[in-house]
């Protein structure tokens, strides 16, 4: 396709007049479409009109009539991420903010304001960055993290298993990411209702948003404070000693892209999956016969509702192409995780199993892909596995259409998931969840039946009479002595094989 001769997303680009009639009229400046505000409620439905009047590549506008591209085609998006020649994720090149069109107070800001941070930086920095990022990530151990998301789940669902109702977001969806992020990071103590609550807070946008922030903030802070004077085997004391020799302040700001992002993406990931376990009775029928596992299906969600629907923003470092678009250095690109996902090339059926295939945009791709991802597959396949195996009769309290979700241009919440099952009593937290309690395990391993125990020795007999005392009593024949009781035998140590169930199975 021949690139256009000026760029769709300029502001006084004459091409860019609707004829007489157009629908565009009145949607914004050149008849462009408004990501935000009245018409913009179904994003998908608007990425869709998006693609059909445009192509993998188009023209919309952000708040405050800003010009942006919404990149919508699966290999576009590929193409966009993994081109950092082309394309970076520094806002100070972007011509609009450069122009004086992005106001401070504009809503987008949180994400434009640029940081000395691995997710905005290039080149050496952020090889710098990443790389401490990475390293101490490599340190974290998976089995641990798993045995700990178990005890997790059996703490929260302890705290509704016996009611026989619960509201599976507030109560399992948003706790469980935190409380696994707080204990990787090094400081469980930070974990509660409150750190819950401002997590919430700042990615919602409330009216209470700065002041969460500066909450956690506060936490992290700390927390730093503690490690650079007590370095222990955490994810937060990996970070203050790598030789990249991070700043108390790169440290804190790090810790907080890790843990924002972390539990953003986790517990929408968390409750997606519970959704779709009991709304759609073939995914529930998949899942409970065998043909599906936890893992499957969280990798079927992350195609169909992934954690965050875009990412903003990617800016052109140069003029160049993408998807039959000119693309003129400056420009803002908006990187479309949820368009990409369903672009009909590489998803002509929306309905067909997407299981084995990993190749879904949920968590980038190129020099600023996601590096915690695992972690996040860890917390919800094993958080969802768990809380199936403790309450495998869970269902949906209310009809489906009547839940709901509140969306904006990062991501889509649901936003309550009220379920019923029987009621069912509490179990060890630090057992592993089952339908049952697990019943105690012996203390010694013993492959043959117990030898037979001795019979108790009967009751001493009373005493003579004193005048019997004096006459002489033989001696009774060795043979006829009671034998001695045998010694206990010695525990018989654990072999090989048991000791390696043991740490299998996480004891």
């Amino acid at each position: 396709m021949t690139p256009e001769p000026h760029s769709l997303t300029g502001r006084d680009d004459p091409t860019l007049s609707p004829p007489p009639g157009c629908p565009a009229h009145g949607s914004g400046p050149g008849g462009l479409h408004r990501l935000y505000g009245p018409g913009a409620e179904n994003l998908s439905a608007l990425y869709e009109q998006l693609r059909e009047e445009h192509g993998p590549v188009a023209p919309a506008l952000l708040h405050d009539d800003v010009p942006v591209w919404v990149v919508l085609g699966h290999a576009e998006n590929l193409h966009l991420v993994r081109t950092p020649s082309q394309f970076c994720r520094d806002s100070r090149i972007w011509t609009p903010l450069l122009d004086g069109l992005v106001k401070p107070d504009h809503p987008l800001m949180p994400h434009i304001a640029w940081e000395p941070i691995c997710s905005y930086a290039e080149g050496d920095e952020h090889l710098r960055l990443r790389g401490a990022v990475n390293g101490a990530i490599s340190t974290i151990d998976h089995r641990g993290i798993r045995r700990y998301i178990n005890r997790a789940t059996q703490r929260l669902v302890n705290a509704f298993c016996e009611e026989g109702t619960a509201e599976l977001v507030s109560q399992f969806a948003e706790h469980l990411p935190m409380a696994v992020l707080c204990e990787i990071l090094g400081m469980p103590e930070e974990y509660n209702d409150r750190m819950v609550q401002a997590a919430r807070d700042m990615l919602r946008g409330t009216e209470t948003a700065i002041a969460s922030h500066a909450y956690v903030m506060e936490a992290l802070q700390r927390h730093t404070a503690r490690r650079r004077a007590d370095p222990q085997q955490d994810f937060a004391s990996q970070l203050v000693n790598h030789p990249a020799k991070l700043t108390d302040d790169e440290v804190t700001k790090h810790l907080w892209v890790v843990l924002m992002a972390a539990y953003e993406a986790t517990a929408n990931l968390i409750a997606n999956v519970l959704r779709m376990v009991v709304t759609d009775p073939r995914f529930r029928a998949q899942l409970s016969g065998g043909q599906m596992t936890v893992p499957e299906a969280v990798e079927q969600s992350l195609w169909n509702e992934p954690p965050f629907s875009t990412v903003f923003a990617y800016f052109a470092k140069q003029d160049t192409e993408l998807g039959g678009r000119r693309i003129r250095q400056g420009d803002g690109l908006l990187f479309g995780i949820a368009p990409g996902n369903v672009d009909p090339r590489v998803r002509p059926d929306l309905s067909a199993n997407m299981q084995g295939n990993r190749s879904h945009l949920a968590f980038g791709g190129g020099p600023h892909e996601c590096p915690g991802q695992e972690i996040g597959r860890a917390i919800a396949d094993t958080g969802v596995d768990a809380l199936l195996m403790r309450l495998p009769d869970i269902r949906l309290d209310i009809d489906e259409d009547e839940l709901s979700w509140t969306e904006s241009l990062a991501s889509r919440h649901l936003v309550e998931l009220p379920v019923r099952f029987e009621p069912r009593p509490q179990q060890d937290e630090n057992q592993k969840p089952s339908i049952t309690p697990v019943p105690a395990q012996r203390t010694s391993w013993e492959i043959s039946t117990p030898a037979p125990q001795p019979a108790p020795a009967p009751d001493p007999a009373p005493a003579a009479p004193a005048q019997a005392a004096a006459t002489p009593v033989s001696p009774l024949p060795d043979a006829a002595a009671p034998p001695d009781a045998p010694a206990p035998e010695p525990a018989r140590p654990q072999g090989a094989w048991r000791r390696f169930l043991l740490w299998w199975r996480g004891y």
